[in-house]
């Protein structure tokens, strides 16, 4: 069975807790599809210097913000680890000559658990999880995403979390809030250059995009969109448009499909507030 890949924006931490429409189009999402062997995870609250990869045997929710609601740091999401996924993925990029160390501590970072909840609540699911370079542009995500795609005909679901847009400096006061001017044109320009396949203009976001520098002030919460793209090898599907607190926009996409799966898998969700 080959699998699609999924792009999910994980927005602000307050997704655990306030989901919006994010979180029941996420978990719609899943249940439309037979669970995983396993998931790989990246996210750009892990980037670093070089490559590294999560060997935990059992996964633990890191609660990696501050000055939230209490009741967010009660929140755990214990999933078994796969040291097996993670020496998979050490071995395809390391056939590419890229290095990529092992981490046994490092536990799931919010990018990670908070949208894993909604798409596996059960916990039942092994999760590893991909480190980022933060050197390296959206060609060289991209291309590192193609490098990962064998695994999605080993029944592993791939998944990029970001954000389609991020600028913390703009949000605003409630979920609903209205859609800063730069938010909808950005996300229309994803969502047209993706439908057409355009690798040229997407991979150039930073200049061709409109808004791009209020979108995103730095790159990192973008890089996961361009690792489930390269992995997917297929065409996007908009999965979700919503926007939250004003400048962040929690698009998500489905690239590629299931092996045997029919056209309605495909079809954007329709989860309601």
């Amino acid at each position: 069975m080959r699998w699609p890949t999924l792009f999910v924006s994980h927005g602000s931490p307050m997704l655990a807790v306030d989901p919006g429409r994010t979180g029941p189009a996420l978990a719609e999402w899943a249940q439309r599809l037979p669970k995983p062997d396993a998931i790989l995870v990246v996210s750009p609250h892990w980037m670093g210097h070089g490559l590294a990869v999560s060997t935990r045997d059992r996964q633990q929710a890191w609660h990696d913000f501050g000055g939230f609601p209490q009741e967010l740091y009660t929140l755990q999401y214990a999933a078994p680890g796969s040291p097996e996924l993670a020496g998979r993925v050490a071995g395809l990029l390391g056939g590419a000559g890229l290095t990529v160390h092992d981490d046994p501590k490092r536990p799931l970072d919010h990018g990670a658990w908070v949208p894993l909840r909604y798409l596996y609540p059960d916990v039942d699911v092994p999760v590893v999880q991909l480190a980022l370079d933060a050197g390296r542009d959206a060609t060289a995500q991209y291309k590192l995403g193609q490098l990962l795609s064998p695994l999605r005909d080993e029944n592993v679901l791939i998944i990029g979390s970001g954000s389609l847009t991020h600028n913390l400096r703009h949000v605003q006061r409630g979920h609903d809030a209205a859609p800063l001017p730069y938010v909808e044109p950005f996300q229309s320009w994803f969502a047209q250059h993706i439908a057409a396949r355009d690798t040229e203009a997407l991979l150039a976001w930073e200049t061709r995009a409109p808004g791009a520098a209020q979108a995103h002030p730095s790159d990192e919460h973008l890089m996961p969109f361009y690792v489930a793209w390269g992995a997917g090898e297929g065409p996007g599907v908009r999965l979700l448009d919503e926007v939250a607190y004003g400048a962040l926009a929690m698009d998500a996409y489905q690239f590629g499909e299931l092996a045997d799966a029919t056209p309605t898998r495909a079809e954007p969700l329709t989860a309601t507030a």
